[in-house]
C-alpha cells in the first residue's frame, strides 16, 4: 500500500492519500478533514491551505481537491471567500438574509453545486391561511409547488411555494426540473422581484421529511415563511422553507429604524 502524506506546518494534524483504495481522492480528503475537525485537531477559525497547496503537496491535480473543498464548504467545515485562504468553520453554513437570491443563485455564488427534485405540483383552492399573504380570496386557484433541494448531492432543504395561478398560467408546461423558480418569474412571466417578508422559526421534522432529508425523525429544522413581492408590490409567492439545522444557521441584520437605505430593508430566504 502506498501512502502520500502532507503535514500542515500551521496545524498539528496532516492529510494523507491511500493510493490503493477504491475511495476517490476527494472523498478521502473530505473524510480526513471532517475527522480532524470533529476530533478538535482542527478548530474553528484555523487558517487552512489553498486548493493548489494541498494538490501540490499530495501530488494530485486540483480537481479532486476542489471537489473536496466544495463538499466541506457545503457542510460548513470550510469557509471560503474569493481571494482568501480557507478558514475552518463550525460545521454550519451561515445564511445571511439580506439579499433576495434564489437557492440556485446563492449556491452558485458560494461556488457550490446546487440541484433540486420536484416532489409535487398541483392546483388547488388557496384556502384562508394561504390566501391571506397572497392577498387572494380563499376560493382563488393557486399552484402548490414542492421541491427537495440538494447541495453537492446532499439533501438540505424542502421548499413549498404557493403561487397564484392567474399570475403564472400553465406553470406545469415549464421546465421545472432544469430551471430555477426565480428565473421563471423574471424571464418567462416578467415578474421581477423586489422585496420579501420573512418569519423565521423552528419545527421538528416529520417522518416523511426526515426520510427525504436523510435525518432522524423529530430532528430540528429551521422554518422560514416568506412572502415575495414584485416591483409593483404585488405578492407573487408565499413559501415555507425547511432547512436542516445541522447544516445551516440564520444570520439577520438588525438596524435602528431609518438608519438603513430603503432598498436594503429586506431579508431573503432559500429558493
Amino acid at each position: 500500500m502506498q501512502m502520500a502524506t502532507i503535514i500542515k506546518p500551521t496545524l498539528t494534524g496532516g492529510l494523507g492519500l491511500n493510493t490503493d483504495s477504491f475511495t476517490p481522492y476527494y472523498q478521502q480528503i473530505v473524510d480526513q478533514i471532517r475527522a480532524l475537525v470533529k476530533s478538535g485537531v482542527l478548530q474553528e477559525g484555523d487558517i487552512f491551505h489553498s486548493e493548489g497547496e494541498v494538490a501540490k503537496a499530495l501530488g494530485i491535480s486540483k480537481m479532486p481537491v476542489r471537489q473536496a473543498f466544495a463538499r466541506l464548504r457545503a457542510e460548513g467545515l470550510l469557509v471560503i471567500e474569493r481571494g482568501k485562504r480557507p478558514v475552518v468553520g463550525s460545521e454550519k453554513v451561515s445564511w445571511d438574509f439580506r439579499r433576495l437570491h434564489g437557492f440556485s443563485e446563492e449556491m452558485k455564488r458560494r461556488g457550490l453545486r446546487p440541484g433540486h427534485k420536484v416532489l409535487e405540483l398541483k392546483q388547488m383552492p388557496a384556502g384562508t391561511e394561504i390566501a391571506r399573504p397572497l392577498q387572494l380570496t380563499a376560493s382563488a386557484i393557486i399552484y402548490r409547488f414542492e421541491r427537495l433541494y440538494y447541495v453537492s448531492d446532499e439533501p438540505v432543504a424542502i421548499v413549498v411555494s404557493y403561487l397564484p395561478s392567474k399570475l403564472f398560467p400553465e406553470l406545469e408546461q415549464q421546465d421545472l426540473e432544469g430551471t430555477s423558480l426565480y428565473h421563471l418569474f423574471e424571464h418567462v412571466y416578467q415578474r421581477h422581484l423586489k422585496w420579501a417578508e420573512e418569519e423565521i422559526g423552528a419545527v421538528e421534522a416529520s417522518e416523511q421529511n426526515a426520510v427525504l432529508m436523510k435525518i432522524k425523525p423529530s430532528a430540528a429544522l429551521v422554518r422560514i415563511k416568506e412572502t415575495a413581492y414584485d416591483t409593483r408590490n404585488v405578492p407573487v409567492e408565499f413559501s415555507v422553507s425547511l432547512l436542516r439545522s445541522d447544516r445551516y444557521t440564520v444570520t439577520v441584520q438588525a438596524v435602528r429604524q431609518g438608519s438603513l437605505p430603503r432598498e436594503r430593508r429586506r431579508q431573503s430566504t432559500l429558493r
